[in-house]
């Protein structure tokens, strides 16, 4: 019977992965903006707007792997009473809320992007062992590797207490980061004019409740797993498998060779090929153990690391960003120029292109991303591919800015365009002024996208130098 249940499962597997990233649906847009809000004082409105987005943001794909963590730290755990329970899920949350609030407040007053700390290697090594650390767990790997007194530690991280559940809730916070959209980039606009950290503060910390209402009803009221039978140990090494995938996309973003290759692996397969590929390793995948089988018996951890690893494959594979087409055509999207700081060392390239554009009489397009950021990669694979946003992008001298790692070049950019977070698009009329609207700030679908791009106008460039 378990040998149906298994081809069932791999079935599943391979049906979800090619199917489920493709009608998932995409973060808050640039509608979600409270600065209007904040400016004109109505605290309590824009306090309310911004609960909004944070929890449409939590409603996204892109927060969806914290859930085995709140699982993994309230399901897994022993919780003597409901009490117990709404007092760590409100540590868990508080902890995701006060890293908010020191991230965004420092993003704002110092200038950097919000979630620019990702850039930084080590803090993603860092968060990457971490959510390892946790599959192990969840695995239950260590339990017979490691001394008893350090085995009892690990088992009761997050679990042993508020301030545990405050830590884990902290963590969480770092690994939302990349999910944050307009309605916290019209919050740090708003910090960075007023200097008002303590407001700002509690402004994004709003934000951070709003992201965590689904994991406090999660923590509270729904995940209160059983202490026995097999099907526990099939549904924690799913959770296991989601957390390592999770570190695995950390590390491809931290680490460009690496995610280079992948997505080299996924433009040479093409979309439908990449989808294959990654449909049949999931499905050799789970076949071969990487659910059903466990670490703690004999030998079976060899076939349950190999099933785990074409897991992991599958999901680095079917989540890549194909590298973009290296021939033109009229129905590409091409970058005029894809502009990092750290391969030049200076602004030289980007300015030259900002003078060819005005002496052109051309508008200039920038699109500010990062490898780590959630809705620019949406931006990319639902919005630049679309054909009347490539009709429209013709007219203009198109740039993508590379924001994934920290540069005093990219500060001084951010500054100098008002970025608050990524993604965002500014853009520059023919005449060379920088134009405060219209402005991107998240994502938005192709219809609206290029509503905005028309904004901005044809100039008469006949008075300009």
């Amino acid at each position: 019977m378990q040998r149906v249940q298994v081809i069932g499962l791999a079935f599943l597997a391979a049906i979800g992965l090619a199917i489920v990233p493709s009608i998932l649906p995409t973060g808050p847009t640039s509608a979600l903006d409270a600065s209007a809000l904040l400016e004109s004082g109505q605290m309590w409105v824009a306090g309310g707007t911004i609960f909004l987005g944070g929890l449409l943001t939590a409603l996204t794909p892109c927060v969806y792997p914290l859930i085995p963590i709140t699982v993994g730290v309230f399901g897994a755990r022993k919780a003597d009473s409901r009490g117990r329970a709404f007092l760590l899920t409100t540590a868990y949350v508080v902890g995701m809320g006060a890293v908010f609030s020191a991230l965004g407040v420092f993003a704002a007053l110092s200038g950097k992007a919000f979630g620019s700390l990702l850039g930084n290697t080590w803090i993603v090594v860092g968060l990457a062992v971490f959510l390892v650390v946790l599959a192990t767990s969840m695995f239950g790997a260590f339990e017979l590797a490691l001394p008893t007194g350090l085995a009892t530690k690990l088992n009761n991280v997050g679990g042993g207490g508020v301030i545990g559940a405050f830590l884990m809730g902290s963590v969480a916070g770092f690994l939302a980061a990349p999910c944050t959209g307009p309605v916290l980039t019209g919050v740090l606009a708003w910090v960075s004019r007023t200097q008002d950290p303590l407001v700002g503060g509690a402004l994004l910390f709003t934000y951070a409740l709003g992201i965590g209402v689904p994991f406090f009803l999660i923590g509270v009221f729904t995940v209160r797993l059983p202490k026995g039978g097999v099907w526990m140990e099939w549904v924690k090494s799913v959770f296991g498998v989601a957390l390592l995938a999770l570190a695995a996309g950390y590390l491809r973003d931290a680490f460009q060779p690496f995610g280079g290759l992948v997505n080299s692996v996924a433009t040479a397969l093409g979309k439908n090929g990449a989808i294959a590929l990654a449909a049949g390793l999931a499905f050799v995948g789970v076949l071969v153990g990487a659910v059903h089988l466990s670490f703690k018996e004999g030998r079976q951890w060899i076939a349950k690391g190999l099933g785990v690893a074409a897991l992991l494959v599958a999901f680095l594979v079917r989540m890549a960003s194909p590298l973009p087409p290296v021939t033109e055509g009229a129905d590409q999207f091409t970058w005029t120029l894809t502009f990092d700081a750290h391969e030049v060392n200076t602004a030289d390239p980007f300015e030259q292109a900002l003078a060819q554009a005005k002496h052109d009489c051309k508008p200039v397009m920038i699109d500010f991303f990062a490898d780590w950021c959630a809705a620019c990669k949406e931006l990319d694979q639902h919005t630049y591919v679309s054909k009347d946003v490539t009709a429209e992008s013709h007219r203009f001298v198109t740039i993508k800015v590379d924001g994934t790692e920290d540069h005093d070049v990219l500060e001084s950019l951010y500054e100098r365009f008002g970025i608050q977070g990524l993604p965002t698009v500014a853009f520059v009329d023919p005449l060379g002024q920088v134009l405060t609207e219209p402005r991107v700030t998240g994502f938005l679908p192709p219809e609206k996208f290029v509503k905005e791009m028309q904004k901005v106008a044809i100039a008469t460039c006949s008075a300009s130098p």
